[in-house]
């Protein structure tokens, strides 16, 4: 990063912190849940009002990059959403936010070189070395979703040395890494294979299948496929 990227020259405006700010997150200077500097100290290093870093900050928490807390400071958000058009909450959350016990079991995990279907899928080149993780999770011991995820671990090079086995893959990326672009897709399909099998289906059950492709800049992270049991309802502002 060069000196333009990582520091505004006196007399900037707010514009010129704000485009500072979001360097030093994508570019994980200050990674997913990083505490700010105070604003003083911001004003100081920018050459500015605190009055411009404070219109900065504000902004950049409407826009879904920060999460900003009276006395408390303002951090990056764990999961930043700028450019998504749709929200899906950690899984952890969903279940917990039912009243249900959430627990995590991993299925599968295992480093190899990107199939042909995945590499085009996710803009990689063929034998691009990725992760593919598999995983249940449960609501009070019920099956809830199972999550079938691959990481570009070119993306995130720490995700090779990362055994899955307490932590899920999607909870572990929201701490490591932000996103700035995603797509999703949904599904009406039925439950077949592994998916049947882990979720307690009979084959050809209808399921909900969600699938998220998210990018940082213009790298491609990770490709999830998702698949809830029978009767799960998405809610998303």
């Amino acid at each position: 990063m060069d000196d333009s990227e990582n520091s505004a020259t006196p007399g900037t405006g707010y514009r010129d912190v704000k485009r500072v700010v979001v360097e030093r997150i994508l570019s994980s200077t200050w990674p997913p849940g990083a505490m700010l500097p105070p604003e003083v100290d911001l004003a100081r290093e920018f050459a500015c009002t605190r009055t411009t870093v404070n219109r900065a900050l504000r902004e950049l928490a409407d826009e879904g990059y920060l999460e900003r807390r009276r006395k408390l400071g303002t951090r990056v958000r764990a999961n930043p959403q700028r450019q998504a058009k749709l929200s899906i909450p950690l899984i952890r959350d969903e279940v917990e936010g039912t009243g249900a016990a959430y627990r995590y079991a991993l299925v599968g995990r295992e480093a190899l070189p990107a199939p042909g279907w995945l590499a085009a899928r996710m803009g990689l080149a063929p034998g691009d070395p990725v992760l593919h993780v598999r995983c249940m999770h449960y609501a009070d011991n019920r099956p809830f979703q199972f999550e079938d995820r691959w990481i570009n671990i070119a993306a995130v090079p720490e995700a090779a040395a990362e055994g899955f086995a307490a932590t899920g893959p999607n909870e572990w990326l929201v701490r490591k890494v932000p996103y700035t672009r995603a797509e999703f897709s949904f599904a009406a399909t039925g439950a077949a294979g592994e998916v049947a099998e882990y979720l307690g289906l009979r084959a050809g059950e209808p399921v909900l299948a969600a699938e998220r492709l998210t990018w940082l800049r213009e790298v491609p992270v990770t490709l999830a496929e998702m698949t809830f049991m029978p009767g799960y309802r998405m809610v998303s502002r």
